[in-house]
């Protein structure tokens, strides 16, 4: 919506009036409400799950192993303080040394996917890559959870 758009419709009562400068691909993309006729479009951001184990650069292996062991993906992510995906720690590197640090066990920079995609398109993508779980980020890279191809609605071409 254009600010001019936007000034009316406050100028009219409305109380909860934005301008979104980015737009709306970057909208959905975070995983924001949808409205219109496409708003029920089954997205990744429907299904996602935040029972994710995360760690910051500077902790150690050990105590991060511990959490991890406590969610269903026995797996963590390294994160910044803001929230940004740094990296992933697999199970190897969790049961690494429990004195070593994150930084130097995580796997950086792994493989992402936004809110708005389609959940039958991913689900196609992770069968056909023999993958079981997404990582959610929005578009500034910041965690959002995981997408476990359980959980998706399948269609019969993506068996």
């Amino acid at each position: 919506m254009s600010p001019r758009a936007a000034c009316r419709l406050a100028t009219l009562g409305f109380t909860e009036v934005y301008d979104y400068m980015p737009g709306k691909v970057d909208w959905l993309a975070r995983g924001l409400p949808r409205e219109g006729a496409n708003a029920n479009a089954m997205r990744v951001i429907d299904f996602v799950r935040d029972d994710v184990a995360v760690a910051t650069l500077g902790e150690r292996v050990g105590a991060v192993a511990d959490r991890a062991r406590q969610t269903p993906n026995n797996f963590a992510y390294v994160i910044s303080d803001g929230g940004v995906l740094l990296g992933r720690l697999r199970r190897r590197a969790l049961e690494s040394e429990a004195d070593a640090l994150v930084d130097d066990v995580m796997e950086p920079g792994p493989s992402t996917v936004r809110a708005d995609t389609a959940a039958d398109e991913l689900h196609k993508r992770l069968t056909r890559q023999e993958l079981t779980t997404a990582v959610l980020t929005d578009p500034d890279g910041r965690l959002l959870g995981t997408v476990h191809r359980s959980d998706l609605p399948s269609t019969r071409s993506a068996r």
